[in-house]
């Protein structure tokens, strides 16, 4: 059967997706809303808004549309999942529905939901304005530094850790003041896990699942890990610390008691799962759950795959996932972020780019982040603009590769990590 898809984003996640459907004997047209200056090469781009559903519903209508791919969050929070499945009930939506994206959309949800269902995780417990007092007491019973949770979605930025006492209930108050707007209506305060972060990618129908390739992003600004958060600055899949033993305990302790813990509360996921995992002395526990794939970790894991991806969409949005198998890729892939002068803080739109098909000769794949179409070509138009990335036998190979692919391309005040892969080398 040949698909009509549509993925709904704009960013380099939705265009390394857009970008592996598009290799696929099953795909008969492909369409990305809005997309970006990358997508416009493998698909047809609709300029709409994710968060204008009857756009998002008109689209599905016109061209029609079999599958659709939710990428981002916040319509998945939203309910675009349920909105479509009422308007079109044929129609095969890989994402979450509302109830379900609760498991991103709330920090609480999620913590409850893992407490529930024996999936191992940090001591925690929630708070709102009203009890202030008591959450001030709970502090006092935990070792800093100190982590404070906003509930809700808070673009990326919701998270805060602390090393003080006074400065952890200051930060509270701000929070429950309205910092992160309703977001941080509730704080989850939680016991702080010392270890390294891996990201964990998971295909559901609600019943069976895939794991896709793991990968471990780069999150701060500056090299050595330095400086403010980002959305993430670079990714690397393999993980090497995440071998046979680590992933079998995270697929028994983990992955499993997840999809298991979902058809006992009744919900019907169809879509990704993305398990932000610390490695703490060789076991996992879950950071958060995310209800779709990471950026920039979608960049790496997407080259990684190489069975039909397609198959294996259409397969979880119709619940017959049992019969597939997955193929993965030996080799490594690296993700260079390239970002405009000032992210996180505030910089310049509208920089001319030179050097993207050169970076491809040099046998990178390059993926549109916060890019736009202009008169004189593709310009930046966000934070991220592109993501870098190559493959290669091993980590190292394929790092060299892709910063060499990198410096293949340049814009006014450009600027990447220099480091990616470098916190690694120790577990090869």
């Amino acid at each position: 059967m040949s698909l009509k898809v549509l993925v709904v984003g704009s960013g380099g996640r939705e265009h390394a997706i857009a970008w592996k459907i598009s290799q696929s004997p099953q795909l008969a047209k492909l369409y990305c809303l809005p997309g970006n200056p990358g997508t416009a090469q493998i698909a047809t781009n609709i300029p709409a808004g994710v968060g204008d559903f009857e756009a998002i519903a008109s689209a599905v209508s016109a061209h029609g549309i079999d599958l659709v791919v939710v990428g981002p969050e916040n319509p998945l929070v939203d309910g675009l999942t349920n909105f479509l499945k009422g308007r079109f009930p044929q129609l095969m939506v890989v994402g979450p529905g509302r109830e379900e994206a609760q498991l991103e959309g709330s920090k609480d949800f999620a913590k409850d939901f893992m407490s529930r269902h024996g999936i191992p995780t940090a001591a925690y417990r929630t708070f709102s304005g009203a009890t202030l007092a008591a959450a001030r007491d709970f502090l006092k019973t935990l070792q800093p530094p100190y982590v404070l949770k906003a509930d809700g979605l808070a673009a990326g930025k919701g998270v805060v850790i602390l090393d003080n006492y006074a400065n952890a209930c200051a930060e509270l108050e701000e929070m429950f003041s309205g910092k992160f707007g309703a977001a941080s209506s509730k704080v989850v305060i939680e016991q702080f896990l010392s270890g390294i972060e891996v990201s964990v990618f998971v295909l559901t129908d609600g019943k069976d699942y895939l794991i896709l390739p793991e990968a471990k992003d780069y999150k701060r600004i500056g090299d050595g890990d330095t400086g403010l958060n980002t959305g993430g600055m670079g990714a690397v899949s393999p993980v090497p610390f995440a071998d046979k033993a680590f992933m079998d305990k995270v697929e028994e302790r983990i992955v499993k008691p997840t999809i298991a813990g979902l058809k006992a509360d009744g919900i019907d996921y169809k879509g990704f799962i993305f398990i932000g995992l610390m490695n703490c002395g060789g076991d996992p526990y879950v950071i958060e759950y995310n209800v779709r794939m990471g950026d920039p970790e979608t960049e790496s894991v997407m080259t990684r795959i190489s069975s039909d991806l397609l198959c294996h969409l259409q397969a979880a949005a119709k619940g017959e996932l049992a019969g597939q198998k997955i193929e993965i890729s030996p080799e490594a892939a690296v993700t260079v972020v390239m970002v405009s002068g000032g992210y996180p803080g505030s910089y310049a739109k509208g920089y001319p780019i030179s050097g993207l098909e050169e970076a491809q000769a040099a046998g990178a794949t390059v993926f549109h982040m916060g890019t736009k179409a202009a008169e004189e070509g593709v310009v930046t138009s966000g934070g991220r603009v592109l993501a870098v990335v190559a493959n290669a036998a091993d980590i190292v190979k394929a790092g060299e590769k892709a910063y060499a692919a990198a410096s293949k391309i340049s814009f006014k005040d450009a600027y990447n990590r220099t480091d990616v892969t470098k916190d690694l080398l120790k577990y090869l």
